[in-house]
């Protein structure tokens, strides 16, 4: 799993970074010379979606996607649990479906040829990080459900 975080972090960054530097060069280039690049809306729309959906998979995997704790906090352990199981199954359902339909929409564009219009890059490198980001956020999740249950049955095997 260490080699996945690293890549996510990677992507996730570099998508950063380099919708930024795009951004920046464009408002230059706009403001000094009158001239605006087209390309670069398209580049840093596509690369939008690349950095959040790396970030999504980078929040489950820290636990840090957003939560309503109010009424989490008021159940039990074994509320909490059945809670944590709810959410992963949802979570898990909503994931599978969207990776499903990604992989739909991927294959849809491969096969007409679909090309991005300013930069005329195959469409399907930027609309595959829905179905892969999909997949990265499913294990995430599988993965902070199988540590919550490892820790509660050793806190419970302490008390």
């Amino acid at each position: 799993m260490k080699f996945l975080d690293r890549i996510e972090e990677i992507i996730g960054g570099v998508s950063l970074g380099v919708m930024v530097t795009i951004a920046f060069v464009n408002v230059l280039t706009r403001y000094l010379f009158k001239y605006s690049m087209a390309f670069t809306e398209e580049l840093t729309l596509y690369l939008f979606v690349w950095a959040t959906l790396m970030g999504a998979s980078i929040a489950f995997r820290e636990g840090s996607n957003i939560a309503v704790s109010f009424l989490y906090d008021r159940f039990g352990l074994k509320g909490r649990r059945m809670l944590d199981v709810l959410s992963a199954v949802l979570s898990v359902v909503f994931f599978t479906t969207l990776a499903y339909y990604g992989v739909i929409e991927v294959m849809d564009e491969i096969a007409m040829g679909a090309m991005t219009e300013a930069i005329e890059l195959p469409m399907w490198w930027f609309t595959i990080a829905m179905p892969i980001c999909s997949l990265l956020i499913i294990l995430r999740v599988l993965a902070r459900l199988r540590i919550a249950f490892r820790t509660e049955t050793t806190a419970e095997g302490g008390e």
